[in-house]
């Protein structure tokens, strides 16, 4: 496999396009190597809906598009970035707060923390932010036969 594979994709900031997310960072998965059936596919499919929601719905309509990143480093990490243009860091809820939505960061913690993964948020020049988050790559193996 090669050193470092970079694959991307700007989607208009509309809730369909969070499927078309998901289904995408699925599709290079495979190429990748990483079967769609595995549980760890599932919780990078997870991860990928619920920063793409994020980025549809906490823009404010500020942010027409958002991007996703995928990369894979040395066989190593999975990376994996959504950038939109608002400049609004996402927020983490206290546990003890009652509402319907605002838990996807809570979500995507817990999951890369499961994993030994990480999390991080980076400015983009043009004012924006890219939310990455980066798992090791035997995280994303398949799992062996049982």
């Amino acid at each position: 496999m090669a050193d470092h594979q970079e694959a991307s994709v700007t989607l208009p900031s509309d809730p369909a396009s969070v499927s078309a997310a998901r289904r995408y960072v699925s599709e290079v998965l495979t190429e990748w190597g990483l079967p769609g059936e595995t549980e760890t596919a599932d919780t990078i499919r997870l991860i990928v809906s619920e920063l793409a929601t994020n980025a549809v719905q906490h823009t404010f309509g500020l942010s027409p598009t958002f991007t996703v990143d995928v990369r894979l480093e040395r066989d190593e990490r999975l990376c994996i970035g959504v950038t939109d243009s608002h400049p609004r860091r996402p927020q983490r809820l206290p546990a003890a707060v009652q509402q319907d939505n605002g838990r996807g960061m809570v979500i995507i913690r817990w999951l890369i923390g499961e994993c030994g993964g990480r999390l991080h948020v980076d400015p983009t020049p043009e004012g924006g932010k890219t939310v990455w988050v980066a798992v090791p790559w035997s995280a994303a193996e398949p799992e062996p036969p049982q």
